[in-house]
């Protein structure tokens, strides 16, 4: 029977029968072990393919963020119309994250992460031929489908691949660099359709799709040889258990969900990331021009900023969040998501158009959220076993995504009720009004953080639980 140590991490590492794995307890417990050692060559080279995965998955997902009066054009779309082709998109990748979380916990990352590419491929394709606003609307569902699986799946691969004291720093690298996909959106993928044709454009991602769907089948594999199955250790009686591919899925999601851990991150990803994805996604290249009159390539270089200001913080918050894993909320996610508010109703409120630098300082300011957003991910790692770590990230993700859906739709849906619903028809006014929907998300996020934080931490037993009222006599 193996040996139990206190640990302030809540992680343990168990080796039996020559396999190793590392999760997390409920409990402030670890199974001792030798020590972890570093990540081969092959762990780097399994997780490089799957980031090269992830930066083209970005890629798909922004596809229509700088060709969004394009795709106005194209399809005589308005505002509303414009907003369902990234709502059903976000509708299906928010809705597959927890089956993809489940089939990831059964079926290990490579399978699904190559079913993933091909359908964002297929959708790819049918982007580029599609004729009209209905076959975009399957085009995007098929590509918010395959989109599911390769975030979690990545981060199953950290999981797996990587000790898991690194794992904040290894999350925080992933989503970095998976962002500069959105670089290659916004500039080169809008210079190839100016330059070529719509079909071209979008049949050339698709190509790029199918052929990372081939090095991902070839090149992942879903854990070391020296682990053939997950396994968690009972830390009531050490006992140690083979989680096999079985897995009750009713039970994995409800019992992830019964932690406060989990909400927490549910909530994090709800709170932070949502407006950066609705000004990135669909709405800040219309508001830029459209709303507050700059050129195209000003536009182009405030939103490139986004992406690189994100780039830069990621590792600065995720060793801030490796050295305060019991503040992280406190510290990092709810001034993530004030100052997020402050820039805009700075925006909002200024008199004409904002000048250059404030609009900067805007994108700076969205740009946190992505960073903070990749903290909930450290939340659901570190409250949850390794058998239902997927699906654990998949509730967090679907927060995250759940709120951009709402954001997008809500804006487009402002517009278009102030008669300011298509590109001839934006007006500075009428975006600030419909940014101003914003705000219920940002205080609904923040109070369930502040909810869930605090039942986290009594649950860990670092605040006491508060006293019963006493009756009135």
């Amino acid at each position: 029977m193996p040996r139990v140590e206190a640990s302030a991490s809540h992680q343990w590492v168990c080796r039996a029968g020559g396999r190793s794995a590392v999760g997390t307890v409920d409990s402030v417990q670890r199974v001792s072990g030798s020590p972890v050692t570093g990540p081969g060559a092959r762990a780097w080279l399994i997780w490089g393919v799957g980031v090269a995965a992830y930066v083209l998955a970005i890629t798909n997902r922004s596809s229509l963020s700088a060709v969004g009066v394009d795709a106005a054009d194209r399809f005589d779309a308005d505002a509303a119309t414009l907003s369902m082709f990234a709502v059903v998109q976000l509708a299906v990748y928010g809705g597959m994250q927890i089956p993809i979380g489940v089939l990831l916990d059964r079926f290990g990352a490579r399978p699904i992460m190559t079913i993933g590419m091909l359908l964002m491929a297929a959708g790819q394709l049918t982007m580029a031929i599609s004729p009209s606003v209905g076959v975009a609307l399957i085009a995007r569902m098929l590509l918010g489908a395959g989109d599911a699986a390769i975030f979690p799946g990545v981060l199953r691969l950290v999981a797996t691949w990587f000790p898991a004291q690194r794992g904040p720093l290894m999350v925080q690298f992933t989503g970095i660099i998976g962002q500069s996909g959105q670089l290659l959106a916004l500039i080169p993928l809008a210079a190839l359709l100016h330059s070529t044709s719509w079909t071209i454009t979008f049949g050339s991602i698709a190509g790029l799709g199918v052929l990372f769907a081939i090095l991902v089948a070839l090149l992942i594999r879903n854990h070391p040889p020296d682990r053939d199955d997950d396994v968690s250790v009972d830390t009531g009686t050490g006992a140690i258990r083979v989680v096999t591919s079985a897995v009750d899925t009713g039970v994995g999601i409800r019992a992830a969900w019964a932690h406060p851990g989990t909400r927490l991150a549910f909530w994090s990803h709800f709170t932070t990331p949502f407006a950066g994805t609705a000004f990135v996604l669909l709405w800040g290249m219309p508001f830029l021009t459209a709303g507050e009159g700059r050129t195209v390539a000003e536009a182009a270089t405030i939103m490139s900023t986004y992406v690189i200001v994100g780039m830069v913080l990621g590792p600065i918050m995720g060793g801030i969040s490796q050295r305060i894993p019991h503040l992280r909320s406190r510290a990092l996610v709810l001034p993530a998501v004030a100052v997020q508010v402050v820039a805009w109703l700075a925006v909002i409120a200024y008199p004409g158009p904002a000048p250059l630098w404030l609009l900067f300082a805007l994108a700076f300011a969205l740009a946190m959220g992505g960073p903070a957003s990749m903290i909930a991910f450290d939340h659901a790692r570190t409250h949850n076993p390794s058998h239902r770590l997927s699906t654990a990230t998949g509730v967090t993700n679907a927060g995250g995504f759940l709120a951009a859906l709402i954001a997008i739709l809500m804006i487009g849906l402002a517009l278009d009720l102030q008669g300011a619903g298509t590109p001839e028809t934006y007006t500075l006014d009428a975006f600030r009004i419909a940014f101003l929907t914003q705000l219920p998300l940002w205080l609904l996020g923040s109070a369930f953080i502040i909810v869930e934080r605090r039942r986290t931490r009594v649950r860990l037993g670092i605040d006491p639980p508060r006293a019963p009222r006493r009756p009135r006599s």
